[in-house]
């Protein structure tokens, strides 16, 4: 995949995972350092990682799925700012957010595939969830985000066939 350029300056470069099982809801985590914070599994592009290989290990890292089939690939970089308390802490203060290429695969296992008690865990639990229902529950400052991405979905040009 080629970046869309580099993304912007003073936002950490980042990959946004939209899992989706057979019934077509959402995988979503709740965060383990934020009580109700619900999210995507994500995380950061290491240097010289590509947005997909970002994505399976991230998606690795957080969920332990190992069974999920690339269906898309978005072109965009979609920003979000992190609230001032959380933005001094995270990264050292470097980044006034994160700059995401979303990806999306299909959860091609079962529930006993998932087991969220990895190495360095992330979420406290996960669920199944519809996009409204998602879009409600994420926290204020990724909700345009997300809703942006579930609504381009379908239209996001590189589809895997």
């Amino acid at each position: 995949m080629i970046y869309p350029g580099p993304p912007p300056q003073r936002y950490r470069p980042c990959v946004g995972i939209l899992l989706i099982n057979k019934a077509g809801n959402l995988f979503v985590g709740e965060r383990l350092d934020t009580p109700n914070a619900w999210q995507m599994p994500q995380g950061g592009i290491n240097a010289g990682e590509s947005a997909v290989e970002a994505a399976i290990r991230e998606l690795r890292e957080e969920t332990g799925i190992y069974k999920a089939k690339l269906l898309g690939i978005d072109k965009t970089w979609r920003t979000y700012n992190l609230p001032e308390r959380i933005r001094r802490r995270a990264w050292g203060g470097e980044f006034r957010g994160q700059a995401q290429i979303w990806t999306s695969f299909s959860f091609t296992g079962t529930d006993a595939d998932i087991n969220i008690a990895t190495v360095e865990p992330e979420f406290r639990r996960w669920k199944w969830t519809d996009p409204e229902t998602l879009v409600r529950e994420v926290v204020h400052f990724k909700r345009n985000i997300y809703r942006d991405i579930i609504t381009s979905y379908p239209e996001w040009e590189d589809k895997v066939t």
